[in-house]
């Protein structure tokens, strides 16, 4: 894929091969020429796990202090007192069968899913559609769950999900480019924190290989891993 003039002008900011501190890689983000729209800072990870392994698997969620910088639009699938609930936590849509109904028709403007229990009767006939947008409820993720409160409170606060996939890599947003650099470096000592407490007992040997951050139009940044990592443990 060819690169365009940015790209290469980006890459002359920095050593593609240097290993640098958490604060040192951010400070040299702001520096690379931007798009004229707010980049997500992206935080990717090289695990070393092996996903085929089902007791190896890394997924789990983490609520970002700062949030992501976006606006969240969460659909809840609730009906009665649990229905109101989701509505004074501000969820955006909350319904069952007339949702159902235009999700099946292929309308997913919404970022986020949540569902009661009893609801997953309705939802699990949606699998086609929101299966592939990575947008079906799951009890791992606390999207289906009675705590609806809290689930929509917490979606809208800034909840990410992180997964590896079948490449070992784990990525995630952490923070908009014009966030100041102690909120993302907060955003990323939560994720990372998140992500150490769900290293899979079978795992063995080196558990991070690789850290780099960029932003959504930028070369990675490598991050010296072994030594943010210590410097994580010890705070």
């Amino acid at each position: 894929m060819k690169k365009g003039k940015k790209y290469i002008q980006a890459q002359e900011e920095f050593d593609t091969l240097e290993l640098y501190s958490i604060s040192e890689s951010l400070e040299l983000l702001k520096k690379i020429p931007h798009k004229k729209f707010d980049e997500t800072v992206e935080l990717h990870l090289v695990m070393g796990v092996n996903p085929k392994k089902a007791n190896e698997m890394i997924r789990g969620t983490v609520v970002l202090p700062n949030g992501t910088g976006r606006d969240v639009t969460v659909l809840v699938f609730a009906k009665g007192d649990k229905a109101d609930e989701a509505k004074e936590a501000g969820a955006d849509f909350v319904g069952m069968e007339d949702l159902a109904e235009k999700i099946n028709g292929g309308w997913t403007n919404f970022d986020v899913a949540i569902a009661t229990p009893n609801m997953m009767r309705f939802v699990g006939k949606l699998g086609r559609v929101l299966g592939p947008r990575k947008l079906m409820p799951n009890p791992k993720t606390g999207t289906v769950t009675l705590e609806v409160e809290k689930a929509v409170t917490e979606a809208k606060a800034g909840k990410v999900e992180y997964r590896v996939d079948k490449h070992a890599n784990i990525h995630l947003p952490v923070g908009k480019i014009s966030f100041d650099n102690d909120k993302l470096i907060e955003n990323i000592g939560a994720a990372m924190a998140a992500i150490l407490h769900d290293k899979p007992a079978a795992s063995k040997g080196k558990y991070i290989k690789k850290m780099t951050i960029c932003s959504t139009m930028s070369p990675g940044i490598r991050i010296d891993s072994p030594a943010y990592i210590k410097e994580l443990k010890a705070k």
